[in-house]
């Protein structure tokens, strides 16, 4: 297998492409973080082990690293041992971060962000796995590209990491760097990856035996919020929802919704009321400790300024209507780890946030 073309942590027009002449194995490395998803490594691993497979060649030749070379426990509580931990003299044509929870605390490691570098430096293609996208965002391979971020994320990651162009796009496929949202969308970049640079039928075979139909495009929307779309109302709750996200940090009072929408206030909230089971105003209050609360476990923010770019003037407000949807205040909140507080979507009738008087 030819070196490829070194490759700054600066995005280049180089791009990585597998020929089918070509006899090594590509050498894959698939870096785990405690806490990650087991479903994110089987999506990863699975459709390489079928193009083994269908082939009966070794395309592809991996190694399970964690950070230190021990097992690494993941959210589901199973654990899975390492080959290797990282060292500086590994070479690998593609790099995979796996993460989930938790993986916040590790943006800051220097060893983690030197071994990324040199990985990109080398011409190695990076690929980040739901947060896994943030590691790589930390050491800064991904400045000046653009990323999918899963949803429960995206407000977090713009904010901690404005060089990088954070998408609410289930993946992408750019210039040695790939990333994904996580889950299903996982399986989606590998054989996106695999149909442009090593082969086109092979991932529409693999895809077949996955029973995955057609790989979704990369820019298709990760959610469509839960709300009908359907007659007059319909679209005019829609728009409603959307001036709400737009104005966050400082909020519109429902006269000025209603009025943009082009109903009258009783209107609006009948309708709303009807759709989505809840009043505007606490569809809105939810709307704004959903950002409130991934802005406290996503970044380093004071609780002071998550609170001002919630759309609360008042701290002790911001405070006590926390503790009441969330069970402990704000600043008890600072970790998104497997047993912190939960926001639950309370975009269906059947879902009822608690707020504060």
């Amino acid at each position: 297998m030819s070196n490829h073309a070194p490759d700054s942590a600066m995005p280049s027009q180089s791009t990585f492409t597998w020929r089918r002449g070509d006899v090594a194995p590509l050498r894959v490395a698939v870096l785990l973080l405690p806490s990650f998803s087991n479903f994110g490594l089987a999506a990863v691993l699975e459709p390489l082990a079928i193009a083994n497979w269908l082939t009966q060649r070794q395309l592809f030749q991996w190694s399970l690293l964690s950070l230190d070379g021990e097992p690494v426990q993941a959210s589901n509580g199973l654990v899975t041992v390492a080959n290797d931990g990282l060292k500086a003299d590994q070479g690998f044509d593609v790099c995979l971060v796996i993460a989930s929870f938790d993986v916040h605390k590790h943006s800051r490691n220097l060893a983690l962000k030197s071994w990324l570098r040199k990985q990109a430096l080398f011409g190695a293609v990076l690929m980040g796995v739901e947060t896994g996208t943030e590691l790589l965002a930390a050491a800064g391979v991904l400045d000046g590209y653009e990323a999918a971020v899963h949803w429960d994320n995206l407000q977090g990651f713009q904010e901690s990491y404005p060089r990088v162009h954070a998408k609410p796009q289930l993946y992408t496929l750019e210039r040695q760097r790939m990333t994904c949202a996580g889950a299903t969308t996982t399986l989606d970049m590998l054989l996106g990856w695999i149909g442009q640079s090593v082969d086109s039928e092979l991932a529409r075979e693999i895809g077949m035996h996955l029973l995955m139909g057609q790989v979704r495009a990369p820019a298709d929307n990760q959610l469509d919020g839960g709300l009908t779309n359907t007659g007059l109302y319909g679209s005019k709750i829609r728009r409603a929802v959307q001036l709400m996200e737009q104005a966050l940090e400082e909020p519109l009072d429902c006269e000025a919704i209603a009025d943009k929408v082009g109903l009258s206030r009783r209107q609006l909230e009948r309708q709303f009321k009807h759709q989505t089971g809840l009043s505007p105003l606490k569809y809105y209050i939810t709307l704004r400790l959903a950002k409130a609360h991934s802005l406290l476990q996503q970044t380093r923010l004071s609780v002071a300024q998550v609170a001002a770019c919630s759309g609360f003037g008042s701290l002790e407000h911001f405070s006590r209507t926390y503790r009441a949807r969330f069970g402990c205040p704000p600043s008890e909140d600072r970790s998104q780890i497997w047993t912190a507080p939960v926001m639950r979507q309370p975009l269906r009738k059947e879902q009822r946030p608690v707020e504060a008087d």
